[in-house]
């Protein structure tokens, strides 16, 4: 089983005239490929999934394996939902197209019991043949994973490799290392990519390398060849950019950068997120002045 690990994107999803904007979602892919990502993730919680139908799903997952094809970035494609029979068929057809893995967040809503979880996740598993990351993020989903569940996954299913961590817990990553050692921790939160990576973790999934796929994918590289000084100084340069793309809910204050910097021709929500107050507007555009961003 291939292991998705290193620098990875949480891929936003841009709009046009309130349809999926096919070309340039397409556009920001092929961007990611050339400056050295190791994989992108279409439709994850950046990618406003919860607002796409099941058909945008799709269309966003067919493109993002078509743009990858032939190049050494894989597609780790999201599929969760709160029933496991719609994960499953997303997930399937996720394998059907060409996905080289699956990211699977926690059922929000249901707050199912850590059985329930352990169910969820085996029913996921044993009906794909592709590597399965699991999605701990409880302040979206209202449901955390617990690390004995984690472990439990790990152990009983072959293709459950590892979970991304977006719980913003440091102490969770270094437990679930220290409970098992071949578990593979993924860093979800930006802010603490650099610890978590120090700490043993195996590579990040990023909201900033939409803006900055250059800058997370040597910070994440340097620290997994263990050059700590260097990496030390990219995240201290990150700090700022980092801090600010999370002053709204995700994906806002993102694709309100992207658009800055001409990275995106529209910008484009789906209610009921919208757009970001004039303030924080204003911040992000004055933050990002202090960062050379790659285009096209």
């Amino acid at each position: 089983m291939n292991k998705i690990i290193g620098a990875m994107t949480a891929l936003i999803t841009p709009f046009k005239n309130g349809k999926l904007d096919e070309e340039c979602y397409e556009r920001l892919i092929k961007r990611q490929i050339q400056n050295n990502i190791d994989a992108i993730v279409p439709v994850g919680t950046t990618g406003e999934s919860a607002t796409l139908t099941h058909e945008e799903h799709r269309i966003c997952i067919q493109i993002a394996v078509q743009a990858c094809k032939n190049t050494n970035t894989k597609v780790l494609a999201g599929a969760g939902s709160n029933a496991t029979h719609e994960v499953i068929a997303l997930a399937q057809f996720a394998q059907s197209v060409g996905a080289d893995g699956i990211l699977s967040v926690t059922p929000y809503y249901n707050k199912p019991t850590q059985n329930g979880l352990f169910e969820h996740y085996k029913a996921i598993a044993n009906n794909i043949d592709l590597p399965l990351l699991l999605y701990n993020v409880p302040s979206r989903t209202g449901c955390e994973i617990e690390v004995d569940t984690i472990i439990k996954l790990f152990l009983e299913c072959e293709n459950i490799y590892g979970v991304k961590e977006a719980s913003g817990n440091i102490q969770r990553c270094v437990e679930l290392l220290a409970k098992e050692e071949r578990m593979i921790v993924i860093s979800g939160d930006d802010a603490i990519n650099y610890p978590i990576l120090a700490s043993g973790g195996k590579g990040v999934i990023s909201v900033t390398s939409n803006l900055l796929p250059d800058m997370i994918s040597k910070l994440t590289h340097e620290v997994l060849n263990e050059n700590y000084q260097e990496s030390r100084k990219l995240n201290s340069k990150l700090y700022n950019i980092n801090k600010i793309l999370f002053c709204e809910s995700n994906p806002i204050p993102i694709k309100t950068a992207m658009f800055i910097a001409g990275l995106l021709p529209n910008l484009e929500f789906r209610l009921p997120l919208c757009s970001i107050s004039k303030e924080n507007y204003v911040k992000i555009e004055s933050i990002m002045k202090n960062y050379e961003i790659k285009g096209f």
